[in-house]
């Protein structure tokens, strides 16, 4: 697996990659408290199958991408770095790939941008319009890592996290994902016609059923909604075999 420093958007984005050059891209967008790390088996798995997979640390979370004040942490700043990124990296079109906020970003740079994005998985994060009709409440950042474990991480992970949050400005800039969400972000937004797979779990305590229920009306595209029974939020962390299998059956049926 590759460390690597991607230019792009203003600012530099420290990433994992793996898998030949030649091979057909995709991007991995991790959530909070995240961070590339968080794809480490699947970006393996996707290598082992001849993908070429990148998965940045995202703005706020890579230190020479971490620009201070909420504004900066707008959707359409989240969006255009994915661009940018994939745009560095000579990514005319790639398979794209998100779990907790960073599926709220795929799910709109998929829908604003299906002439970059060949095809969609979101782990975890409903559709955001079907999202807001819910209630659901951002977090705080207080006891990070205790939070983590009742929600289902394991406790060797979630200190993994909790030690990247603790770099100086990292919990701020992350938690600024949340505080520069905007309803307006959401205005124009179209349906999603890319191919499109949404993987949610029974045992999230975050993320509501009935919003993942209503995300398929969001989509005008090729659709699957596949259910892990008994699985946490942390799906990546908790079943990365099943979360693997999903993913590449899906990127071979497109």
């Amino acid at each position: 697996m590759e460390r690597l420093e991607i230019d792009a958007n203003g600012l530099t984005f420290s990433a994992r990659a793996d898998g030949p050059h030649e091979g057909r891209p995709v991007i991995l967008l991790h959530g909070f408290p995240q961070s590339s790390w968080t794809w480490r088996d699947l970006l393996e798995r996707l290598s082992q199958a001849g993908y070429r997979a990148v998965a940045p640390d995202q703005r706020g979370y890579s230190p020479r991408a971490r620009p201070a004040g909420v504004p900066a942490y707008a959707m359409h700043r989240l969006e255009e770095d994915v661009l940018a990124i994939a745009t560095t990296m000579e990514m005319p079109s790639f398979d794209l790939v998100g779990h907790d906020f960073g599926g709220l970003v795929a799910w709109i740079v998929a829908a604003r941008h299906p002439d970059r994005v060949r095809s969609l998985v979101v782990v975890s994060t409903p559709h955001p319009d079907a999202l807001r009709a819910q209630r659901h409440a951002a977090p705080d950042g207080s006891e990070l890592e205790a939070g983590l474990v009742r929600s289902g991480l394991a406790p060797d992970v979630a200190r993994e996290y909790e030690a990247a949050m603790e770099e100086p400005g990292a919990l701020a800039a992350a938690l600024n994902w949340y505080r520069a969400t905007d309803p307006a972000d959401l205005e124009g937004l179209p349906p999603v016609v890319v191919p499109t797979r949404y993987i949610w779990s029974t045992g999230d305590q975050a993320l509501p059923r009935e919003a993942a229920e209503a995300t398929a009306e969001r989509v005008a595209g090729q659709y699957r909604f596949d259910v892990l029974d008994g699985v946490s939020h942390w799906v990546p962390e908790e079943v990365p075999d099943e979360l693997a299998r999903l993913v590449l059956e899906h990127l071979g049926s497109t």
